[in-house]
Parts: structure tokens; sequence; C-alpha cells
């Protein structure tokens, strides 16, 4: 350990209290995405307090704060925190006022990069980063809603359901050359690096039929409700067809399954997410259920409005980050550090990002119970902020002390899927769609 890196961690040190009194506040005050105004504006209250100039309002609710911004031309550095959380109503943290929970852990994402920016700002560590450093808190990670966002993308507000899709669309990534994030999980292990995540796109399935009187002219009407159960048991059916390597999810909800007892339902709307370890998979896995819910509303006589959505490229593997590595060792001693490796069956729109540039992952514990479940529960604060704050920063600190040499290094070594966001937005449009069937 160096001077500058026992700096970093005295300084969070000395901080713990206000660190641990910010992520409180974020767990107990959940938003959901596209939606974290007040997140947001405690985030750019920090930093703000902390002398870095601050951009708002990207992709609504996103910030960018800048550290060094004179040595940008060396390495840009982004370190992402996530501001949305998930419904859940009945969770014990739960906002009374949004109905979300942090049941994901992103409020302590926001809490490690704020600990990290009152570490990195001190002017004797400042100087020793040779690059730039973008605090950078991101919106609408988790995928949900997708009825609100489409009502977002109507208005003209977003094009992409997830967050750090838009903000690839609309450029705010362009300034940055690699990017740090973390995620919680249950346990008190540290991983590092990560392995593959499934890719999706979204749909929001309207099967509409024709109202009548449930119990005295039930002839006369086309029960959407059946139509869509229809359509639902035939992508059960489908199931047998999904490779298991290609790890296949599809996970639907009714959201408006009609309007009264006693009136034979004339609108359904069913949304979900297709997910698969590739392109080619969840690709797929959307015609059989595009197929499903019209041979549902074949059946009964109805007629079917699919609209399909970009959602989430996979996940790519990354090896565990020395830095990240180093960091953990040194922040968070006794605690095992193990590297990722494996497939996962979920999805983040981090998978995105890393086919324009590095990203690289680090998780801590400090939580228990299950992610996005009402059991989550945070055990030890110490790990799940502190330990991720000192992470953040220590790492920053490797990749750009040195002339940002190693940093430079990784971005010059970095295969990129895409050139620039012109050419992922291009690619993505073609999961854009809208197709009625009658």
């Amino acid at each position: 350990m160096d001077q500058t890196e026992a700096l970093i961690i005295e300084t969070i040190d000395r901080h713990r209290e206000e660190i641990l009194e910010f992520a409180r506040d974020i767990y107990s005050h959940a938003e959901l995405g596209y939606k974290e105004f007040q997140t947001s504006g405690k985030f750019v209250k920090k930093m703000e307090q902390l002398g870095l100039r601050t951009e708002k309002g990207f992709a609504i609710t996103g910030v960018k704060a800048y550290l060094n911004e004179d040595k940008k031309e060396n390495a840009s550095l982004a370190l992402l925190g996530e501001l949305d959380a998930l419904r859940i109503p009945e969770h014990a943290f739960a906002n009374p006022e949004t109905n979300a929970a942090h049941c994901c852990g992103h409020h302590a994402q926001m809490a490690g990069v704020f600990g990290a920016a009152l570490a990195l700002t001190v002017p004797e560590i400042a100087e020793k980063l040779d690059g730039q450093v973008v605090f950078f808190a991101t919106p609408a990670e988790e995928y949900g809603e997708i009825e609100f966002k489409n009502q977002l993308r109507e208005q003209g507000k977003i094009r992409y359901g997830g967050g750090k899709c838009e903000l690839l669309r609309i450029g705010a990534f362009d300034d940055i050359d690699l990017c740090l994030t973390h995620h919680i999980r249950p346990g008190n292990e540290i991983l590092v690096g990560s392995g593959t995540g499934n890719g999706f796109v979204s749909k929001v399935i309207r099967v509409l039929g024709k109202a009548s009187h449930a119990a005295g002219a039930p002839e006369k009407g086309v029960n959407a409700l059946s139509a869509a159960s229809l359509g639902l048991q035939a992508l059960g059916l489908n199931r047998e067809t999904f490779r298991d390597e290609d790890c296949v999810r599809v996970h639907p909800i009714i959201t408006k399954g009609g309007n009264l007892v006693n009136v034979i339902p004339d609108e359904v709307v069913v949304e979900t997410l297709v997910r698969g370890k590739t392109i080619e998979a969840f690709t797929d896995a959307a015609k059989k259920t595009d197929r499903s819910f019209k041979a549902g509303a074949i059946a009964m006589g109805a007629k079917v409005e699919i609209s399909t959505l970009p959602g989430y490229l996979p996940t790519l593997a990354e090896e565990a980050l020395p830095e990240l590595k180093h960091a953990a060792e040194i922040s968070a001693s006794g605690i095992p550090v193990i590297e990722a490796s494996g497939h996962a069956g979920g999805s983040t729109d981090v998978g995105d990002v890393q086919h324009l540039m590095p990203v690289y992952t680090f998780n801590t514990g400090g939580v228990k119970g299950g992610l996005h479940q009402i059991d989550f529960e945070v055990t030890d604060e110490e790990e799940a902020y502190i330990v991720t704050a000192k992470m953040f920063a220590l790492a920053a600190y490797g990749l750009l002390k040195e002339k940002a040499q190693r940093s430079r290094e990784l971005v010059d070594q970095y295969e990129p899927v895409f050139k620039n966001s012109a050419e992922y937005v291009e690619f993505m449009e073609q999961f854009d769609s809208k197709e009625i069937f009658e």
C-alpha cells in the first residue's frame, strides 16, 4: 500500500458516517426508472458540495460530475452508479410514495460512487490522478414499467427503455474511455470480473376483443382474456423447443385483464421480456412468443398488437481486473476475493456499454436474502457501502496514476463490437417494431 492508497482509505474511513447516512437515505427513498428525480437531486447536491462541475438531465435523470477535466486527453474513467429501484411495495424499506424498494442494491452503488468522490477530490489525491474521473449516476437499469416507458417514447423524451442504452444513444458515453461498475450480492465474498449474461427484447402484447354482458350476452363478445390465455398456453408449450445452452427466459405478466367482472374483457395487456444468452437465441424465442399470441387471437377471433422494443445486449465475459483485486485485498482484509465465471440468466445494460468500451465489474456482499425479493436485507453496512467506496476509489487511482498508462493500455487492447454510438444505435433499431394481426 502506497501513501496515496493509505490516504484514500483514511479519507473514506473519516467520512464513514456521511457515506452511511447517504446510503440509508437513498435506501429509504427508492424511486423507479426514469423517475429518480429526488435521488438524482441528492447526488447533484453532493457532487456540487465537493466543488465538481456537474451536468444533469441525461436521459431525464442521469448526472455526470467531472474531476480533472484538464487531463481527459490521457484517459477518461467513469464510476457508474445506478439510480433506480424495483416496485416491491411489501419490502420493509419500500418508499410509500413510489412503492419502490432497493432490493437490487443500487443504493450501495450510489454510496460507493459518493464515497469514492469524497476521497478522489482531496487535492493530494486528485493531483496523483493523471486522467479525468466522471462520477456518473445512470437511470433505469431495471427494465420494468414498459407501458410507462412507451409513453416517454411517444413524448420524445427517450427512445430506449434501458438507461445506459439511452445514454449511449444520446452520446453521453462519448467522452468516456472505460468504466468501473459494481453490484451487490448476498453473502460476504468479493467477486471481481464477470461471466456472461442474457440479452433480451421487451414486448407489450395488446389483445383486443369485443365487450358484451358477461352473463346476459356472452355470445356477442370476443373474450380478449381467453385469447391471451391461449397465447400464454401456446408459449408454455413452446418452451421445450428452447435449447438448454441458450438459457432462454420468457416471463410475461398481465398488466390489464379486463375492466369489470360482468363485462367480457375487450382489452388485455401482457408485458414480457424475452431473454437469451445470444442475440440469435432471444430473437428465435421472440418469434415463437409472437406466434403464440397470434394463435390465441386466431382461435378466439380477436386482434393482437405486438410492440417490440430493444432491450439489453448480452453481457460479455471480462477477466478480473488486477487493480480491483488489489483494491479488495487492502480495503477488505479477511473477506475472500474470488473471480467471476459462468453464465447468469439475468440481464443488465452494462452489457450494452461493454459493446463499445471496457467495463470492469466488482461485487461486494453485506446483504442477505434474494435480489429483487422481499427478504432482501442489508446486514453489514461496512462491506456493502464502505468497502464499495474504497474499491471504487482505489481502483480509479490504480488505473489513472503514472500518466494513466494502465488505462491507455486497457483501452488500446480492447476490441469493441461497435466503433461508436452511431453503430450501436443502428444495430439496436432492428429490434424496434410494431405488428398488428387480425
